[in-house]
């Protein structure tokens, strides 16, 4: 293969795959060439998706070394989401009966979960995680991306327990927007005792189910290391947790006028 070609290929393998290491014999072997020529080929493949920001290409060095592709989203991109949420937002036909927002076009659209999945990787890259958490069900695609994105195992708290997953440990916990306790458990072979989590969610009102899985990792000797959700009130504006990362806030849904006040996380 051509020099160009190989820079092409790796870039698109490293890309697929992120926060995955894969040695240079890996290359040598795929392309036939000595490992001199494909560290040069990573250097350029480097240098390409670092000028055009399209995230970062690290080397690791030692016998567990190697190469791989770290998801970056630009404070220019995670703006141009943002502003695109705010706006699909604002559509007046979205507000529900007891002033609640439809969402699940935007919580199931595959390009606008999959760039905020790389967001939030983005923002907790540095937190070296071992899991990402999430409860069923509209908060999982957006974790999925999350968890891809970081190379995590993605594990889901259930509403209820199934008798597929084995022996649970369940809690119960109060629904920040419903105000009403509900159940969650979680599987005692999902996650080992000890480890670290970041945990994310499609909304947040009050900040109930955060705090629940929070409290279920807690019973696991588990501890969280950030928490994202996409949408969150600013009502209340003391959550029941603290020290997490909405991209983007509702101020105010006014049902009679049809209304609809959101704005972006301006300090992201």
């Amino acid at each position: 293969m051509k020099r160009n070609e190989r820079i092409g290929a790796i870039i698109k393998i490293l890309s697929s795959n992120p926060n995955k290491i894969f040695t240079l014999n890996f290359f040598t072997d795929k392309f036939d060439s000595a490992k001199s020529s494909i560290s040069e080929d990573i250097v350029i493949a480097k240098r390409i998706m670092e000028n055009m920001k399209l995230g970062k290409i690290e080397t690791l060095s030692g016998a567990a070394g190697g190469v791989k592709y770290i998801p970056c989203v630009s404070k220019e991109d995670t703006k141009l989401l943002m502003d695109e949420l705010c706006s699909k937002l604002k559509d007046e036909n979205r507000i529900l009966a007891g002033g609640f927002l439809y969402t699940s076009d935007i919580m199931f659209n595959s390009s606008i979960i999959k760039r905020a999945g790389e967001v939030f990787a983005t923002q907790f890259s540095h937190k070296n995680a071992d899991y990402v958490v999430t409860v069923e069900t509209k908060g999982i695609p957006l974790a999925v991306m999350t968890a891809d994105a970081l190379n995590l195992p993605l594990v889901v708290a259930r509403r209820d327990s199934k008798v597929s997953e084995g022996s649970t440990v369940s809690i119960n916990y109060i629904s920040g927007s419903t105000d009403r306790i509900q159940k969650m458990s979680m599987s005692k072979r999902a996650v080992k005792q000890g480890s670290r989590a970041i945990v994310i969610d499609d909304f947040m009102k009050g900040g109930g189910t955060a705090r629940g899985i929070v409290d279920i990792l807690t019973e696991f000797e588990i501890e969280v290391v950030g928490i994202g959700v996409l949408i969150s009130t600013k009502k209340p504006e003391k959550k029941l947790v603290e020290d997490y990362i909405s991209l983007i806030f509702i101020d105010e849904v006014d049902s009679e006028n049809k209304k609809i006040q959101v704005y972006p996380n301006n300090n992201l």
